[in-house]
């Protein structure tokens, strides 16, 4: 079937910022099939939170929306840019339960837009548990004995009856979260209450547990004409229990014969075609290992983490290919991209082996658990390519970069036997070096095999490993010996360590021997038909295959490895942005990298991809073979700077900032010369080498001081010392890591941190924009909120920051990027860090400056000057929107990982709040990062003494916003001089039953605020206070700043409906001035702005922000007077917290003078007018006094009494003196619909009512779909009436029009007063005449200009 030509503008759903479960992968996929609809001719609107992708690029979409993966998001961009389709199935599991959550409403239907690329019934189908479950049953594919429940009750009742142990698996979660495995009743009910919590719906499965039997995987394509093929089949090296994402996995399948293959591809292509699943889809196996039993474990009806292992393992571009079927072609009418001569219904064929190893973040975090389950932790992967499984192992082992390059890892010597057969029940990332270190002890296959259940085929594969460890240490080291250790990838720094020899002897040996590495190419097709893109491998044994090339100007990139805490996908941004600007310089491009998630390793985005390690041995050879004119490390994070030294060492031309460079920032004395010549301060600070010189030096210095290592990244091994303790646990934790570097120890400065991401050619500098962290220095940069541009600059501070980048950045002879971290302490500059390279800024700089910072830094590493390249020097213009990027982190995966922010950085990922306020920035960013923006509860208080001083002001800001506070006794005795009556909660030691946990787990908290000087250690009580709150999904704060920054976002009335939408392909250069009229109706006062002559397109905001009476201009919102079709004029109206109104009768009368007074209307010609309202047309009079209008009389239409129409959901024909129950008080209400709803309530006495309270439990209540406005009234004579009033959205507001016309109606229906006759109502700001009839209701009163100006917005 040809492309559907229906589909012309397509929604495409990211997967917001990176958590552990959910990587880059989806980055690759949602740019690959961006790209791929835009071929096509597709308009594509793309919302994803996440800043530091590619997918969020200005290019990759024609409207790209930086905003919370939220449903109320996506209606607003639905609303505004009105696709006519959803791609839903490129966001991982966040895209997919949102298109679900907005499926399952009306919203989709009611405004034309379908799903794409799998129906909302497919998506139910594959993750709903108990319909997976069904489905299954109902096509004969086998599932484990399995229960879906709702409560932990049933799933006791139910494990009871099929045995321990079994697995849970929540619905509609990533990465396993929630999961695992309960082998007795204590762990069912922590695990299944915790599943059940997370789960979408709230179901989780609970399974028979089939531990032990292999793990496979089948990547499969459907289109909707029916046809199916197998991309891939993969094999996890773990058995059934380790989380795939966790596990290593080969392509293809080794162990399987080929009955086990053909029966398992046939149940995967039954599945695929029963669920009607339309693009790519992942479907895993369980097979018991001796027989021909299986289970279906789960189904993705969308790409996932192995659909990009696959697509980089064959080839074959599945993100790509699922687009185009989403667009309506068949696989046969897809043209194979590699190829060129095969369509994609060719299934591929692999002559070489696959292994991914997972990248887990355990050197990151000592204290955790390294236990691997069915829940997942690991933060990345590598991936590499060999002609044997041996040699692919052995390049993904040095892929990881954990400083292990073999088998051989951690020193077993003091292990006997019985101790590593223990350790071989260990399920951990360790377990492959025990099983090599069981092997080296002679313990057989069978042993190895029962304890780990891993196949002997695998097993013997390790062996041939230790075997060769063994002859390299034994035999003498002959051509064929080299050989052969090179045929299965042993470096050549582990070949030097076995035979006793240099890196670099075994180097000269194999040029001796003219033992080379060859490179193959990945073609999708074992060789059948030629492959056209040059994407390679390296091996031993073989013939290369690489299309020599000699262009005149050949470059190669290095990217940055797999992902992980510290360096993340910013970095892979940073490689293919400059892969693509050399490209436009006219470059021939390669580029090396090994994870499989990324860009840079899309098979068409540099002219030539090698998948190899980012070694100096696997790097050189491939430099060899290509001869590049320069070698680019700036844009690979860490991974690649490494190399730098090396690379400059053996002649490779460095493109950009020199090794020297480089070592003068990150060396001290080096540096603190050249901070001295500028006279530029730096904390003090000494390096050392043992804990004794560490211990000295702190002293001297002054606690508390700041330790790390020196070249890391990601504030690797970082932390603030208060005391000697701390030092010296410190200091034995990085001593037994072998670091050669010394230790840097600083006075640790509380201050103002900055960053500057700048470029430099050398000669001159361009800063696009100087950040300011919420969080003082302390907090890594990385895990700090970050608002672009700094709000607490003066000019001269400014100036200073200019001055001292552009020094830094010439002296250190920089040609490209540049990073550098400031504090400001008591009003001096201090430099943190200086890092001559790319930093995990440069993506979100860039792309709300609009400043290609890696395009232009490229250039400069060129030789092209700034000046020319039309984006000026110095510092670039301030943009008139403020971006908040706050972290997102992964601490529900980790176990035993303190959550306390510190120099250390802990995030995995991070989201991007963009508008025209600080305020409503961080209110977006917070709410993309996951907070819920809960505004009543309680807050439980826990903090150090050093924080003491400052909490009470922050305590007090949360207690105003009527939160109960809960607090420890120290901190609750500091409240109580705040004027803070806080709850006293006992420590953990101190009380069993009525102690901070039991609290935490009480369902009384909303945040938790805690600081701790000490942390790290599960088992002390700050910590375990901590991880309770990640348990139980609240939100910790774990820094005061932070703390005050969410009570201030709190305080203002941002909700999701009143930010604004912003397209970072659309942004304005400048602030705009913005005319307005204040005016008011009896006290009722609004903002008034024509549309007429001036484009407003965000009205709810700017309600939120000119609304407020301190802060702004002032009023009960903003009223937008704009062209009409059908009148002469419409009116748009927006309540004080930007939700919009149907009609408002004092804002209707000023609209009308408005007209007149503008010239838009003439009262000579006409009195008489027509204005469009939410509510229909409304007519007006007009009256004048000295020649200008200054009364109108309104029609205000029919008052409508049903009760459906109003609406409340009460029964009968109209509500008249109804009795009812609100929040547990009885009240007599009259119910009227003035084209908005109101309720009247009668009472004695108005004046002393407590409004505050009762205003919001009237408006909020259930009885009110669309919630209400209430007017509480005192009938005076059966002419006049006394009223107050509560306005949805907006509270007590001194008038209300709408409101006055519904009480004279209430008044009347209840007897009070006669219709037909004029009424007086008397509010806080006036009176108002109102006229009741059985046609309509009329109201006259005033409506007076208070002033008019022009407002920056």
């Amino acid at each position: 079937m040809p492309k559907n030509n229906d589909i012309k503008k397509v929604l495409v759903i990211g997967s917001g910022p990176i958590v552990i479960g959910q990587a880059a992968e989806f980055d690759y996929a949602g740019t690959q099939a961006c790209r791929s609809l835009k071929e096509e001719g597709i308009e594509v609107v793309l919302v994803n939170s996440n800043p530091a992708t590619i997918m969020t690029d200005k290019d990759i979409a024609d409207e790209v929306y930086i905003e919370p993966l939220t449903v109320k998001s996506l209606e607003k961009i639905i609303l505004k840019e009105k696709p006519d389709s959803i791609l839903p199935t490129l966001g991982g599991q966040a895209g997919l339960n949102l298109a679900m959550e907005i499926a399952e409403t009306s919203f989709l239907e009611e405004h034309n837009v379908k799903l794409i690329g799998t129906t909302a019934q497919t998506i139910k189908k594959a993750e709903d548990r108990l319909e997976f479950k069904t489905t299954m049953e109902k096509i004969g594919e086998p599932c484990a004995p399995s229960l879906v429940v709702e409560n932990v009750e049933d799933g006791i009742a139910f494990t009871n009856t099929i045995g321990y142990p079994v697995v849970l698996r929540p619905a509609y979660t990533l990465g396993g979260s929630g999961g695992g495995i309960a082998h007795n009743e204590e762990e069912l009910v922590d695990i299944l209450s915790n599943g059940l919590r997370l789960s979408r719906v709230g179901q989780v499965l609970v399974e028979r547990c089939i531990a032990g039997w292999k793990e496979i995987e089948y990547e499969v394509m459907r289109d909707a004409n029916g046809t199916c093929i197998t991309v891939c089949n993969m094999e996890n090296i773990d058995p059934v229990g380790v989380h795939t994402g966790d596990s290593i996995v080969v392509a293809p399948s080794q162990t399987l014969s080929d009955k086990e293959y053909q029966m398992l591809r046939s149940s995967a292509l039954n599945i695929i075609d029963e669920l009607k699943i339309t693009g790519g889809c992942n479907v895993q196996f369980a097979l018991h290992p001796t027989s021909f039993e299986y289970c279906v474990i789960e189904v993705n009806p969308r790409v996932s983490r192995s659909s990009a292992l696959a697509s980089k393992a064959t080839g074959y571009p599945i993100a790509k290919v699922a687009a185009k079927i989403a667009l309506g072609y068949n696989l046969d009418e897809i043209p194979n991209a590699i190829t060129h001569k095969t369509f994609a219904s060719f299934e591929p064929a692999l002559d070489y082996c696959v292994v991914k190893i997972p990248r887990l973040p355990f050197d990151k975090f000592i204290t955790a658990s390294r236990k691997l389950t069915t829940q997942m932790k690991a933060t990345g992967e590598v991936m590499s390519i060999c002609t044997n499984f041996e040699g692919a192992l052995m390049k993904a082992i040095r892929s990881l970069e954990q400083h292990v390059d073999s088998l051989i890892n951690d020193d077993y010597s003091s292990c006997s036997d019985d101790d590593i057969l223990e350790l071989l029940k260990n399920v951990d990332d360790k377990r492959m070096y025990v099983i090599a270190e069981a092997l080296r002890r002679g313990i057989n296959y069978d042993t190895i095999h029962s304890i780990t259940m891993i196949d002997e085929w695998f097993i013997d594969k390790f062996n041939n490993i230790v075997k060769m460890e063994k002859r390299l240490a034994t035999e003498p080291l002959t051509k064929e010996l080299l050989l052969e250790a090179k045929r299965i990838e042993f470096p050549d720094v582990v070949i030097g360590r076995l035979a006793g020899k240099k890196e670099r002897e075994i180097k000269e040996l194999r040029d001796e021997y003219n033992i080379h590495a060859a490179f193959k190419m990945v073609d999708t097709c074992a060789a059948e038909f030629e492959a056209s893109t040059p994407y390679y491998y390296s091996c031993y044994k073989s013939e290369n295959e690489v299309i020599e090339t000699r262009p005149e100007k050949k470059v190669l990139v290095l990217g940055s490895g797999p992902i992980r805490i510290g360096q993340g996908i910013e970095f892979d941004y940073c490689s293919v942005h400059s892969t693509w600007a050399f490209k436009a310089e006219g470059y021939e491009t390669i580029i090396i990298n090994n994870n499989p998630e990324t860009v840079s390793t899309d098979f068409d985005i540099a002219d030539k991809l090698y998948f190899e390690p980012l070694t100096t041995e696997d790097v050189m050879g491939i430099i060899k073979t290509e001869n590049p004119f320069g070698v680019v490390v700036a844009f690979g994070g860490q991974t690649a700077i490494k190399l730098t030294k090396f690379l400059s060492d053996n002649g490779v031309n460095i493109l950009g900032t020199s090794y020297d460079a480089i070592d003068m920032a990150e060396d001290r004395e080096r540096f603190d010369e050249l901070l001295e010549k500028y006279h530029i301060k730096r904390p003090r600070g000494v390096t050392v080498m043992t804990t004794d010189e560490a211990l000295d030096v702190a002293d001297k210095i002054g606690y508390p001081v700041l330790l790390r290592p020196s070249y890391v990244l990601g504030g690797q091994n970082m932390i603030i010392a208060f005391n000697e303790d701390d030092v010296k646990e410190y200091m034995a934790i990085i001593l037994a890591q072998n670091i050669e570097n010394p230790i840097l120890i600083d006075k640790y400065l509380q201050g103002t941190e900055l960053e500057v991401d700048a470029i430099c050619d050398g000669e001159d500098i361009l800063i696009p924009g100087i950040m300011e962290h919420i969080e003082r220095a302390g907090v890594h940069s990385g895990d700090s909120i970050a608002v672009y541009p700094a709000w607490n600059l003066s000019d001269r501070m400014t100036q200073i920051i200019i001055e001292s980048s552009k020094n830094l950045a010439i002296e250190l002879r920089t040609k490209g990027l540049v990073n550098i971290q400031y504090l400001i302490y008591k009003d001096e500059l201090y430099v943190i860090e200086v890092n001559p390279r790319s930093s995990r800024t440069i993506p979100y700089i860039s792309k709300v400056t609009g400043v290609p910072m890696v395009d232009l830094a490229t250039r400069a590493m060129l030789g092209e000057k700034l000046k020319d390249m039309g984006y000026g020097t110095g510092l670039y213009r301030k943009s008139p929107y403020i971006a908040v990027k706050v972290p997102v982190f992964s601490f529900e995966k980790l176990i035993n990982v303190d959550n306390h922010l510190g120099p250390e950085m802990k995030s995995t990922g991070e989201v991007l709040g963009v508008a025209g306020t600080l305020e409503e920035a961080l209110y977006k960013g917070l709410i993309g990062a996951g907070y819920k923006m809960k505004k009543k509860g309680g807050v439980f208080i826990t903090v150090r003494n050093s924080d003491k001083a400052e909490i009470g002001e922050i305590a007090k800001k949360y207690y105003d916003l009527g939160f109960r506070i809960y607090a420890t006794e120290g901190t609750a005795d500091v409240l109580k001089k705040y004027g803070i009556d806080a709850v006293s909660v006992k420590k953990i030691h101190e009380s069993k039953t009525n102690n901070t946990l039991t609290l935490i787990e009480s369902g009384k908290i909303q945040y938790v605020i805690s600081t701790s000087a000490k942390g790290r250690i599960p088992s002390r009580d700050s910590v375990k206070i901590r991880r309770k709150t990640v348990e139980r999904n609240i939100p910790c704060l774990t820094s005061l700043d932070t703390a005050n920054a969410l009570a201030d976002c709190l305080k203002s009335h941002y909700s999701q409906h009143s930010t604004e939408l912003i397209d970072i392909n659309h942004m304005r250069e400048e602030k705009l001035m913005l005319k307005f009229t204040k005016m008011q109706g009896i006290g009722n006062d609004y903002i008034y702005c024509s549309t007429f002559d001036q484009e407003i397109s965000n009205p709810e905001a700017l309600a939120v922000r000119l609304s407020d009476r301190h802060f702004g201009i002032g009023g009960d919102g903003i009223i937008l007077v704009c062209p009409s079709k059908v009148a002469d004029a419409k009116m748009k109206m927006y309540n004080l917290d930007g939700s919009e109104g149907k009609m408002c009768g004092n804002g209707i009368r000023c609209v009308g003078k408005f007209l007149y007074d503008h010239g838009m209307v003439d009262i000579n010609e006409k009195d008489e007018i027509t204005i469009e309202t939410l509510s229909g047309i409304k007519k007006l009079k007009a009256y004048t006094s000295g020649g200008k209008v200054n009364r109108l009389r309104v029609d205000m239409g029919k008052a409508i009494l049903e009760p459906k129409e109003i609406p409340v959901v009460l029964d009968g024909d109209k509500v008249v003196d109804r009795p009812v129950e609100i929040a547990g008080k009885n009240y007599n209400i009259t119910c009227v619909s003035m084209g908005n709803p109101h309720c009247v309530v009668f009472m004695d006495d108005i004046d002393n009512l407590d409004i505050e309270t009762v205003g919001p439990e009237f408006e909020n209540d259930k009885l009110f779909p669309e919630r209400v406005n209430t007017e509480f009234v005192t009938v005076l004579d059966d002419h006049t009436i006394k009223m107050r009033v509560w306005e949805r959205g907006s509270g007590e507001t001194w008038a209300c029009g709408t409101g006055a016309c519904a009480v004279a109606v209430a008044a009347c229906e209840n007897g009070f007063c006669k219709k037909g006759e004029d009424i007086k109502i008397k509010l806080k700001g006036g009176d108002l005449i109102i006229n009741y009839t059985d046609e309509t209701v009329y109201m006259t009163g005033n409506a007076e200009k208070v002033f008019e100006g022009e407002v920056e917005v």
